[in-house]
């Protein structure tokens, strides 16, 4: 391993920019090229990065130790066993595939080729999550009875209208992948894998624009028994409302709230207290929207304590396919 990880990134839209950012501040990595088919990306390139618009041009010319996938989410598996097949560690943007099936394949290139996959789910890093994880991993809260998970986000006409692949079914995927597939995850990683689902969707405010549904009402039973309702939109009015996971348990109730789980907003336990916690200036802003909790710093940091300390992968692919798994079980429960 070189004295800085090198880095490629394809995809150089929202996201990817967001990707080289952290990666052009951490002191043990360094970005060498990136790829985007639209060469118009190359005005925004640093000078000393090579650009190109062909990932297998990229990857013939270019030296490096790892590949960001950050493209639209149909491109994800091709990418990521690119990247593989060509010799490089891969960091994958939610979701990590379209399918379970694609994911397998994913993980059976990393397999044969020795590298190592990291799904990117970076609300795991919210410290609210971390702390009720704490709780839960420590059996503080006993056994868990209910969660309730509700995800209200607001898509307008502008995100869409923008982009060829956002809203379409064989592209997009669908909200649960595109827009809350780290719901699923932090849902996933606090309780665990989801043994049945049933509920219904809907489009209601985006037929004009999009393939998908737009709303969404869920029951799920986990393998612990717990029962989880979750809730999706993307047609809160004008502006994202509420992300947050509620649960109910033995020993406490406890709930992850704000827009992006960056509160604890709720919390009654026997045998602990939480910290305050309100983190409120870090959502991806995008200027028309907003997403997740911006933690691609730590990402960037996991991959570099991995290669060169060994530590754990913070988002296995396995876990990555796991998460997948969920969101096929609840369309499939939905009758899609």
């Amino acid at each position: 391993m070189p004295d800085k990880i090198r880095f490629s990134i394809v995809g150089f839209g929202n996201i990817g920019c967001r990707h080289a950012e952290h990666i052009l501040h951490n002191p043990d990595t360094v970005l060498v090229s990136i790829c985007d088919i639209n060469s118009a990306c190359r005005g925004y390139v640093p000078e000393d990065v090579s650009f190109f618009t062909s990932i297998e041009e990229m990857l013939e010319e270019t030296e490096a130790d790892v590949l960001c996938i950050c493209t639209p989410n149909y491109l994800h598996e091709p990418h990521t066993i690119a990247g593989l097949n060509a010799g490089l560690h891969t960091v994958v943007e939610k979701p990590m595939a379209l399918s379970v099936e694609e994911c397998s394949r994913m993980i059976a290139a990393a397999e044969k080729t020795g590298k190592t996959i990291f799904a990117v789910k970076q609300n795991r890093y919210n410290p609210p999550v971390q702390e009720v994880k704490k709780l839960m991993a420590n059996n503080e809260l006993g056994n868990i009875y209910m969660m309730q998970v509700n995800c209200f986000w607001n898509r307008g006409d502008i995100y869409y209208a923008g982009s060829g692949w956002r809203g379409k079914k064989d592209k997009d995927g669908g909200c649960l992948f595109t827009q809350f597939s780290h719901f699923v995850d932090i849902m996933y990683y606090l309780n665990g894998p989801i043994a049945s689902a049933i509920g219904k969707t809907h489009n209601y405010g985006h037929q004009h624009n999009t393939e998908v549904e737009d709303s969404g009402s869920f029951v799920l039973k986990a393998a612990n028994n717990a029962i989880i309702n979750f809730n999706f939109t993307t047609c809160a009015y004008e502006r994202n409302m509420e992300g947050s996971i509620t649960i109910f348990a033995e020993k406490g109730t406890v709930k992850i709230g704000g827009q992006y789980l960056n509160t604890i907003e709720y919390q009654k336990l026997a045998a602990a207290t939480l910290p305050h916690i309100n983190i409120t200036a870090k959502a991806n802003d995008y200027g028309l929207y907003q997403g997740s909790m911006s933690n691609h710093d730590q990402v960037i940091k996991n991959v570099v304590d991995v290669l060169y300390h060994n530590h754990p992968v913070m988002t296995s692919a396995d876990e990555g396919r796991e998460v997948v798994r969920i969101i096929e079980k609840m369309y499939a429960g939905a009758g899609r």
